[in-house]
């Protein structure tokens, strides 16, 4: 029997982003985001805290290289898998070092590579390190309809909320693959491309935690902190060195079976406490 994406319970992993420079952006993630620095080859790093991965390679700055998930075991992912095929995926292989045997990849619609397996044992080398695990990754993409339809039809992701224009046009799709209220999402944008990174702080306490670290690393805050209306999350943004975009969010809703949300394209939708940066 097949599962859906949220049967399987599949959660955002790892990240392999590109850049020009991938040594310097390693050492920022390494100091700001509280990463130990491991050097895999002369042109890839990987920057890991608890809970979170970041692969950095040489190439072009603000590419994604490829999204990284991850099923509980081997049955959700051949289950999945069945899934993907009767929906007439095209399945790739895919090996890593940070998966088993039997990972895959896919691309959706705007070429981003989405990458599941399951996740090899990892001995857990970290002493003192701020929580927050890698818990979400937003896309920008120039038809957000297209996005939707794919995730939620081809992939079996849920759909928790939208944002629509006043127009009627979709600006903004949730999407989650447990019951996180979004492990995947997009903004309507004139490029396609990542949005930000996101990582979850779990509460309000953490990060206060982190802005003290950004703090003292001489990053400055980019926005916030606010709450989202879609999602109900506290957050804050930085930005690394490349212009990334890097959430710290706490408290995210959690989605049971509820249907989705359409929520207007207004200030209060995306900062129900002050300012918002509209993306369209």
């Amino acid at each position: 029997m097949s599962l859906d994406a949220v049967q399987a319970n599949i959660s955002l992993n790892h990240l392999e982003i590109e850049s020009r420079d991938p040594k310097r952006l390693a050492e920022f993630y390494s100091n700001v985001m509280d990463m130990k620095i491991n050097r895999l080859t002369n042109q890839k790093f990987l920057c890991e805290g608890p809970g979170r991965k970041i692969i950095i390679k040489t190439g072009k700055n603000n590419t994604l290289g490829y999204a990284g998930m991850v099923c509980k075991n081997e049955e959700n992912l051949e289950r999945y898998k069945e899934f993907l095929k009767i929906n007439k995926c095209e399945i790739n292989d895919f090996v890593s070092e940070f998966y088993q045997s039997g990972s895959f990849s896919l691309q959706d619609p705007d070429n981003n590579m989405i990458c599941l397996g399951v996740q090899k044992k990892e001995n857990n080398f970290y002493t003192k390190s701020i929580h927050a695990p890698l818990q979400h990754l937003t896309f920008a993409s120039k038809d957000v309809e297209r996005f939707q339809n794919f995730y939620q039809r081809k992939l079996g992701f849920q759909v928790t909320d939208r944002v629509i224009k006043s127009t009627g046009e979709l600006a903004t799709c949730f999407t989650t693959s447990n019951h996180e209220h979004h492990t995947i999402a997009c903004f309507k944008s004139s490029q396609n491309g990542m949005d930000h990174h996101s990582y979850e702080a779990g509460e309000w306490n953490n990060i206060k935690t982190w802005c003290d670290h950004f703090a003292q690393n001489n990053v400055k805050l980019m926005w916030g902190p606010g709450r989202h209306g879609p999602g109900n999350n506290l957050f804050v943004f930085i930005e690394d060195i490349d212009g990334n975009w890097i959430e710290i969010s706490a408290e995210l809703e959690t989605v049971i079976g509820r249907p989705p949300k359409n929520w207007p394209q207004e200030e209060r939708t995306l900062n129900l406490w002050g300012k918002a940066i509209r993306r369209s």
